[in-house]
């Protein structure tokens, strides 16, 4: 039955880019190979690092080069493991499809959900950061302010159709990609020089004139890494993405291979830069790191329209953040895992149902704005790497079951495969296993902690239900078609 499954999973190969004929889930192949390339690079370019590696450099210090060069190097396998679970079967469901697939249903259900939670947490800290951002210009107004009014125009946009959040999200992210290789450029360029910046100089001597290379300690250094897992959160967006794109086998594997550039040149080449234009300390969680220097440069403007950038990064989170869960909740809403409701699609083939259910929660982080503006995005993202690491292990153990599959010759394994599988997926999940065993220790990260038993309860309790809910739906159904039938035979 899957070897069938296989060779059907690629009916649209040959379909072209203005192909929009709904699929047999109901979407519309309106995302191009344009749109995808950008969406894959934009993914993994948001608030974690536009404004999460600034708190992050402040109490770490320069090792965190080594955190974000470590996590890079996970999120690169984990995103090929989803490469060849794609191309097994692209879907909208994505990995929620390739969990219930390879290892059961009710890890279907929870991966699904702890999808959703990294998305509606990481919605709360992106829609915080639209708010710190416009404090740049105007001091006085109100954070929750500008972070309902981004919320009010990324939802309109979502709603509208999937064509319009693939340009809006394409844009983004070509000014997220031209200003982080602008800032790539200028850094280089200040770095070669030793040039003066405010009254600090450029130069590799910051790697440890200002207490070292460690200047925290070995044990900050690993607390880090959760921070750093939730900057890369986002890449999977691809394998999402894969269920309205006109020709998944071919365009899928040129954006996930893209990651590797991607990791080393934006994030970890950005962060290595940024400790060596300026000293660690003169870094904070207040500002865009790349603010920071583009200000203290004294160029008239600069840093406002690094502000600028760095504030069209966290809207194109947030946009990406509820395509995404629209999509995932209505595949859990089919299958009864979800509320019915966000299951409901609209005539422009849109998921409305789940995408308004994800912007309640968004709504909540606006009201946290109100009330406890400085701690949100911090607990935010704490909870929002639960989900991110939850991911990275379903896509993780689905691979290897999908590649003991091929072995039985129940399937055929795609070209396109994991590097060094079954190997280094246990690598890579012995180094989640640490990270979060690392969030305990961490006084912001345990925020994660805490609330990992409240979800694993909720998950168990949803479970359960959904699990009633459907064997009630299913003994109605049998009873009705027996009544048919009985008043047939009379």
């Amino acid at each position: 039955m899957r070897r069938g499954r296989v060779s059907a999973s690629f009916t649209n190969d040959d379909a072209t880019e203005n192909d929009t004929e709904p699929t047999s889930e109901g979407y519309a192949k309106s995302l191009t190979n344009r749109h995808i390339g950008m969406i894959a690079i934009g993914g993994a370019i948001g608030v974690g690092l536009f404004l999460g590696s600034g708190s992050r450099l402040s109490q770490t210090g320069p090792s965190l080069v080594l955190s974000y060069l470590v996590c890079g190097i996970a999120a690169f396998f984990v995103m090929r493991a989803l490469g060849e679970l794609v191309l097994h079967r692209p879907t909208a469901g994505s990995f929620v499809e390739y969990a219930r697939e390879f290892i059961g249903p009710w890890a279907g259900y929870a991966s699904g959900w702890m999808f959703w939670l990294n998305w509606a947490m990481t919605g709360v800290a992106e829609i915080t950061a639209v708010g710190i951002y416009v404090e740049y210009w105007f001091p006085d107004l109100p954070q929750w302010v500008s972070a309902f009014a981004a919320l009010v125009v990324l939802l309109t946009v979502n709603l509208l159709s999937v064509r319009l959040f693939g340009e809006l999200e394409f844009w983004f992210a070509i000014i997220k990609v031209l200003a982080i290789v602008a800032f790539l450029v200028v850094g280089l360029g200040l770095v070669l020089s030793a040039a003066h910046i405010g009254d600090d100089q450029a130069g590799l001597h910051n790697l440890t004139a200002h207490g070292g290379f460690l200047p925290s300690g070995v044990g900050v250094a690993l607390l880090s890494l959760q921070g750093v897992v939730f900057a890369y959160a986002a890449i999977e967006m691809v394998g999402i993405t894969a269920g309205e794109t006109a020709n998944p086998r071919k365009i899928v594997p040129k954006a996930i291979n893209s990651v590797v550039w991607r990791i080393a040149l934006f994030y970890v080449g950005s962060v290595l830069l940024m400790v060596l234009l300026l000293p660690w300390n003169a870094y904070s969680g207040l500002q865009s790191p790349f603010v920071t220097v583009f200000a203290r440069l004294g160029v008239p403007g600069v840093g406002a329209a690094m502000n600028a950038v760095v504030l069209t990064a966290a809207l194109s989170s947030c946009n990406s953040g509820l395509y995404a869960t629209g999509r995932i909740l209505r595949s859990l809403a089919q299958r009864g895992e979800a509320p019915s409701f966000t299951g409901r699609m609209s005539r422009r083939h849109v998921p409305y149902g789940g995408i308004l259910f994800t912007s309640m929660v968004y709504v909540i982080g606006v009201v946290l704005n109100f009330y406890v503006p400085h701690q949100v995005f911090d607990i935010a993202t704490a909870i929002a790497s639960l989900g991110v690491l939850s991911t990275w292990t379903v896509l993780l153990v689905a691979q290897t079951r999908l590649r003991k599959a091929a072995a039985r010759g129940e399937l055929t394994r795609p070209a396109f495969r994991m590097p060094g599988s079954p190997y280094t997926n246990y690598v890579v999940l012995a180094f989640l296993a640490l990270v979060v065993l690392m969030a305990g220790f961490d006084p912001v990260q345990r925020y994660s902690i805490y609330a990992l038993p409240v979800v694993a309860l909720v998950l168990v309790a949803g479970w359960r239900l959904s699990r009633k809910h459907r064997s009630g739906y299913q003994c109605r159904t049998a009873d009705a078609d027996d009544a048919k039938e009985l008043a047939t035979e009379h």
